[in-house]
């Protein structure tokens, strides 16, 4: 995994990270992460279409066009031999002295792409896992993909501090997402998350979980819930890139269902392996 994209080179990676990146300074750019199954990119359109929307809303004028970074990054993949695991792809405004404003329209935007080999999760979405509840200190903009992530990385290192998968994240009583995924439940047969809203990131996994369920004519309600609905769903589950679906059977001290992986999630878990 030696190769790496810098702006249109596929290259050696080495460390190029200028000191007055503002993607370093002020987390002022933008980021995907695309699962890679069996050599290919999934749903490599969608990440692009969202990398588009996010730069857009942070008044972001990516240098390289989107059909480029396309072909760019089946490139990567290909150069590192990856068959399964991860790319990462950021872009950020650019290297300029440091001061709060944007630079000048003729600072050139920065982007940069590595793949990392990662297997798939089988095991915990065959087991299941556990997650706990933590509040949403995050901006009110979660709808864009930024590189502003310590309040997330705050929530995840509790979660693994207890032996959790996941930090389920409220913003009160409403329940969110998660802190690097979306949040399903399952009640009476039918299944809920939140809208996509800016609370939260409308996550390509997320987006396809829907399609199937329709597919499966299964009922998808896109609203808010609260935490005690939450807690006393039949069903839980994560979803997120190469995470995919991860039923989720104890919220802090409190066993969901019956405590093993619902009929429901599992029959989703088998539907997007399908895809791949």
């Amino acid at each position: 995994m030696n190769k790496m994209l810098f702006n249109d080179r596929i290259m050696d990676r080495k460390n190029l990270v200028d000191i007055e990146d503002r993607g370093y300074q002020f987390g002022d750019g933008i980021y995907e992460v695309i699962g890679v199954y069996d050599g290919k990119p999934l749903m490599l359109d969608e990440h692009l279409e969202r990398l588009e929307r996010s730069a857009k809303e942070i008044k972001l004028n990516m240098s390289s066009s989107i059909g480029n970074l396309k072909t760019k990054l089946e490139e990567l993949v290909s150069a590192n031999s990856l068959n399964e695991g991860i790319i990462y792809m950021q872009v950020s405004r650019g290297a300029a002295a440091r001061w709060h404003e944007f630079p000048n329209a003729d600072t050139s935007t920065v982007t940069v792409a590595y793949t990392r080999a990662e297997d798939r999760a089988n095991n915990v979405e065959d087991q299941g896992a556990t997650a706990v509840l933590t509040e949403d200190i995050r901006w009110l903009r979660c709808d864009i993909k930024t590189l502003n992530l310590l309040p997330n990385v705050l929530a995840k290192q509790e979660a693994v501090e207890h032996g959790a998968i996941e930090a389920i994240l409220h913003r009160g009583e409403i329940v969110t997402e998660a802190s690097a995924s979306n949040v399903f439940m399952v009640k009476d047969g039918e299944l809920y998350t939140h809208p996509a809203d800016n609370y939260i990131l409308n996550g390509i996994t997320r987006r396809k979980i829907i399609q199937l369920c329709e597919a499966l004519n299964l009922k998808v309600n896109e609203q808010t819930y609260t935490v005690d609905e939450l807690l006393n769903a039949d069903e839980v589950f994560i979803s997120a890139t190469k995470l995919d679906v991860v039923p989720i059977l104890k919220v802090d001290d409190h066993t969901i269902g019956n405590g093993e992986p619902g009929e429901i999630t599992k029959q989703i878990v088998k539907e997007f392996r399908s895809l791949y």
